[in-house]
């Protein structure tokens, strides 16, 4: 990958939602759904609390154009719902492959809306990747059905430092062909 290689992101549809790319406007809902321990504690990367700049930092970085991932708002305003319930992102990994990492605001949570949208982004393959990866704390079931509902396969055992736990988690590692 060049490193003046700019990525297009496109707005992918599903039934219930849009996935569009992140933007200045998304800082207010992503710092209080972050903010929220049972959301921080399910992910690598959130630390809690989140710290002053946190969200303005991240959001920078999905908005940079030679970004090493693509991140995507979960928007319902168009059949009037929030302007954000969650995120799910596809970091650039080397042979055509990608890993996928999505969050839900608890307020959305079993509702469909993470299995909707990994679907929708499986289905639209922004990368044209060969196959995708992805992990889920073994404490954390919902993750991995989600993954499971939508093809993927499961690999073997591993671990994963979590920011927001301060120590390594047990995960179970994903992958789907495409």
């Amino acid at each position: 990958m060049s490193l003046d290689q700019v990525f297009t992101q496109p707005v992918i549809e599903a039934e219930r939602f849009v996935l569009r790319p992140l933007r200045k406007s998304d800082e207010g809902l992503l710092s209080q759904y972050t903010g929220d321990e049972r959301v921080a504690r399910m992910t690598s990367s959130i630390p809690h609390p989140v710290p002053p700049g946190a969200t303005e930092a991240y959001i920078a970085r999905a908005m940079s154009d030679d970004r090493e991932e693509d991140v995507w708002a979960i928007d319902g305003t168009r059949d009037g719902g929030a302007e954000l319930k969650g995120v799910i992102g596809l970091k650039r990994l080397d042979r055509n492959q990608s890993e996928v990492g999505f969050w839900i605001a608890p307020v959305f949570w079993n509702s469909g809306l993470a299995s909707e949208a990994l679907k929708a982004l499986v289905d639209a393959n922004p990368s044209n990747n060969a196959a995708m990866f992805a992990t889920a704390f073994q404490d954390n079931l919902a993750s991995a059905k989600v993954l499971t509902h939508c093809g993927f396969e499961y690999l073997g055992d591993a671990e994963t430092f979590s920011v927001s736990r301060g120590a390594a988690v047990p995960t179970w590692t994903y992958s789907r062909k495409l």
